[in-house]
């Protein structure tokens, strides 16, 4: 069982798989070279990209982070200002010094977008290597940035599946679940709401304090993205002109007289999404969740719905929601994908906003088959979202996806709670509809900007 805080994760922008992912592959090799004793042999590195981290990785960002992975710097901690200026020394100096040991590494050189040879296991593969002094080959392995910040090596990949996945992992968590029945099984016979099947499995890994400082700090940096988002004008780096959009509506919103239209509900949730997805578009904090590319919508739905006018957040029912929807994030991720590399935007937009749809009906007090209904409602209605990035950037369609994304996610937890009996389709359905979806996807179609709107949009 994978723990609901490995799918909320601090991080920049703008892309989990195309920015976290690299950045912690690039350490992770680092860390590698030593476990395996070429640290000291080595004089030069190199890495490679291939499959979509190649054919959008220069609109991700992907190259700049594979740098600042290279350089030490961590999605979670990372110092932009420091960032920025590691880089320039390291394109200056074309080598860069860690744990007391000086590299070579020329990024005109050595950082090589390999278009031609296609990724392998996964769509988002990087290749790392280690040269000696004389210029051998010493050490290389190859990664995949397989969705939401998550790596695995090409060894990782190669392992079998468990037939068995509760089997396998009985001892690690009180209440082990592979699936949307298994987790409605548990919350039946043992009279629990599924939060508090998530809960007592993360207390099997820490205590509940640390769990709920996390939960906590994960809500602050979703919020002050936000709140960074309604208050930033300008335009989004990227050569696209975007202009950003959510200070404006958010100006009119707290300006203008109160308005009595229902439909002002939209409104807020489309400002708050925007401001998120706006953040991440400029390569600014948010949190994966599940993935950068659809980072806006859980924080729009907890934004409008478990804060005060203040903008206060109730930090308890909030717990209580990203519990609920970081179990359903689990599904996906365990039982089909998260990457848009893969899957397209319904394993990005579409599994954020069935986990915003579960934690939403969960705060408002609905039972765990109601949740389950709320998160397959919320899928069910992006299934076969493509993901066609004009320009390789997380800008257009990403933004305006993450506003309709919060709305629908709202949505689908109302429609659920007018419900009392399971559905004719359930979760575990619509989870293997969208891995079969994916699978079938033509991949101009999933994150390689080669066809959709990336192809049909004049680039200005």
């Amino acid at each position: 069982m994978l723990s609901v805080l490995d799918i909320f994760r601090i991080g920049i922008g703008p892309s989990s798989s195309h920015t976290v992912g690299p950045m912690r592959i690039a350490n992770r090799f680092w860390k590698r070279l030593k476990v395996q004793g070429h640290r000291e042999a080595t004089h030069r590195i190199r890495m490679i990209f291939r499959g979509s981290l190649a054919f959008t990785g220069l609109g991700h960002g992907t190259p700049r982070a594979g740098e600042l992975g290279l350089l030490g710097f961590k999605p979670e901690t990372i110092d932009l200002d420091k960032a920025e200026a590691a880089l320039t020394d390291l394109r200056t100096q074309q080598a860069f010094t860690r744990d007391g040991q000086t590299v070579q590494f020329d990024p005109d050189l050595d950082l090589i977008i390999d278009y031609d040879q296609p990724a392998d296991l996964h769509p988002n593969e990087m290749e790392m290597q280690a040269f000696g002094a004389s210029g051998d080959l010493i050490y290389a392995r190859t990664y995949y940035s397989t969705g939401g910040g998550f790596t695995a090596s090409h060894t990782q990949l190669c392992k079998p599946a468990k037939n068995d996945r509760v089997a396998t992992h009985k001892g690690d968590v009180p209440y082990p679940f592979g699936s949307a029945a298994d987790l409605l099984g548990l919350c039946d016979q043992h009279d629990l709401t599924i939060s508090d099947i998530v809960c007592a499995n993360e207390d099997a890994r820490r205590p509940r304090e640390q769990t709920n400082d996390q939960f906590d700090r994960v809500t602050d940096v979703m919020l002050a993205g936000i709140e960074r988002g309604l208050n930033t004008t300008g335009i989004l780096p990227g050569g696209l002109k975007v202009k950003r959009r959510a200070s404006d509506i958010w100006a009119k919103l707290t300006t203008m007289p109160a308005a009595n239209e229902k439909e002002t509900l939209f409104d807020w949730l489309n400002v708050y999404a925007m401001a998120v997805n706006e953040e991440n578009a400029a390569g600014g904090q948010v949190v994966t969740a599940p993935t950068n590319g659809a980072a806006g919508i859980i924080p729009a739905i907890i934004r409008y719905y478990c804060c005060d006018d203040a903008a206060v957040p109730d930090y308890k029912k909030i717990r209580i929601f990203l519990a609920t929807a970081g179990g359903v994030g689990l599904l996906y991720k365990q039982r089909a994908s998260i990457s848009g590399a893969e899957m397209g935007c319904q394993g990005e937009v579409g599994v954020a906003c069935s986990m915003a749809a579960a934690g939403l009906a969960a705060v408002w007090g609905a039972s765990p088959n109601q949740i389950a209904s709320a998160a397959e409602i919320g899928m069910e209605h992006n299934l076969g979202l493509t993901c066609d990035p004009v320009g390789g950037l997380v800008q257009i369609p990403c933004i305006e996806r993450n506003a309709i994304g919060a709305v629908k996610a709202a949505n689908a937890a109302r429609l659920a709670l007018h419900g009392t009996d399971q559905g004719k389709v359930t979760l575990d359905q619509v989870i293997e509809t969208m891995r079969q979806t994916g699978l079938d996807m033509s991949s101009k179609y999933k994150e390689t900007s080669q066809g959709g709107l990336a192809v049909n949009v004049i680039e200005c």
